[in-house]
């Protein structure tokens, strides 16, 4: 539990802001206090960024993971070093940079090299090629690494978790996406996810209705009636405690998200956009519900601010921290629940009989 854990980061879009977060996060020495960073990417485009924004940090290039330095940031090269760098601007090159780093790091983590990893934002239009036909890094890190689990996405800072029933779909198919099944597979991987990578003893999930004002009783809609509330009141049977339907306007207005460990959206923007309007500098992605931890910053490729030095390293900073904590309480977790004792129980019997025979 105190060895430094090798954090797998990977550059995402060269365009973007991945490399400025990255060199600045580093620029703290004690970020190498507490992991091993191994940046999946290329030393040229990291030196290019680091002019750019006229960065201190140092670095060491490296061929293989097992090289890492423990006590330097290391940047495993892994894409062609001739890579034109547009700052800003959106290109096909940088989609296959992005694609070739994020390929590297799951097969070091296959491999054992790595122990977490953390992505740096991609565009999700230029990285489509015929080995990714996703809708971004969650559902293809599932289908790669994910060893038949289903991910969730979790958008969290401190107390403040937002998981997703729905993700990157259109909202014209949003309502016909939501089964009851769906609902359930999910409140699962989230009240598991919170137990297992959060330690928390006995969740309590909020979940938000899908229709404004839940709905009015039908009249704005049947799909908490139909769908949502018996989904909820089949896991409340298990021992699952999750309240709701919530209209998602008051039930954020109110700060009512404030007693709850996790908040379970219907789709989207339902989740994200109160999420990212409360906490984006600082907020971190978490794909829950696969073997692999894997964390990214909130926001994406910043392509308006890129290479001018103004972007915050937080976001990533904390996807780092998250990743190394959940990493740490899986462990905590597992090991907790090696050979449990047998549950011992007390039957309670009305031995007076016994009394009065002693009596005689």
């Amino acid at each position: 539990m105190s060895e430094k854990l090798r954090v797998g980061i990977t550059h995402g879009d060269i365009n973007g802001v991945g490399y400025e977060v990255i060199l600045k996060a580093f620029e703290n020495p004690a970020m190498l206090d507490l992991c091993i960073p191994i940046v999946y990417g290329s030393p040229k485009v990291a030196a290019y960024h680091r002019k750019a924004i006229d960065s201190p940090t140092a670095f060491t290039i490296i061929n293989q993971a097992g090289e890492a330095s423990r006590t330097k940031l290391n940047i495993l090269s892994c894409v062609d070093d001739e890579l034109k760098v547009e700052l800003g601007t959106p290109s096909e090159e940088g989609g296959k940079a992005a694609l070739a780093a994020l390929e590297r790091a799951l097969a070091d983590y296959r491999e054992g090299l790595i122990d977490v990893l953390v992505t740096a934002p991609i565009n999700k239009n230029t990285i489509q090629a015929d080995d990714f036909r996703f809708p971004g890094h969650t559902e293809y890190i599932q289908e790669r690494v994910g060893e038949g689990e289903k991910a969730l996405m979790i958008l969290m800072k401190d107390e403040l978790r937002v998981a997703l029933v729905t993700g990157h779909i259109p909202v014209s198919n949003i309502a016909s996406a939501i089964t009851k099944e769906l609902v359930q597979e999910k409140l699962t991987i989230f009240e598991h996810s919170l137990k297992r990578d959060f330690c928390i003893e006995k969740p309590r999930i909020a979940v938000l209705a899908l229709n404004p004002h839940a709905g009015d009783g039908g009249l704005i809609g049947t799909e908490e009636q139909d769908i949502i509330i018996p989904a909820m009141a089949e896991m409340k049977e298990k021992g699952m405690f999750c309240y709701g339907p919530y209209p998602a306007d008051g039930f954020f207005g109110s700060e009512q998200y404030t007693k709850f460990d996790g908040i379970l959206a219907m789709y989207h923007d339902q989740g994200l956009a109160p999420f990212k309007a409360l906490a984006m500098e600082e907020g971190v992605n978490f794909t829950a519900g696969l073997p692999i931890v894997r964390t990214s910053p909130a926001h994406g490729t910043a392509y308006d601010i890129a290479g001018k030095g103004v972007a915050s390293e937080l976001s990533l900073c904390h996807a780092i921290y998250t990743a190394l904590d959940v990493h740490r309480n899986r462990i905590f977790y597992d090991e907790a629940r090696v050979n449990p004792l047998k549950k011992q129980y007390h039957e309670k019997r009305d031995d007076s009989h016994k009394l009065k025979l002693d009596e005689e």
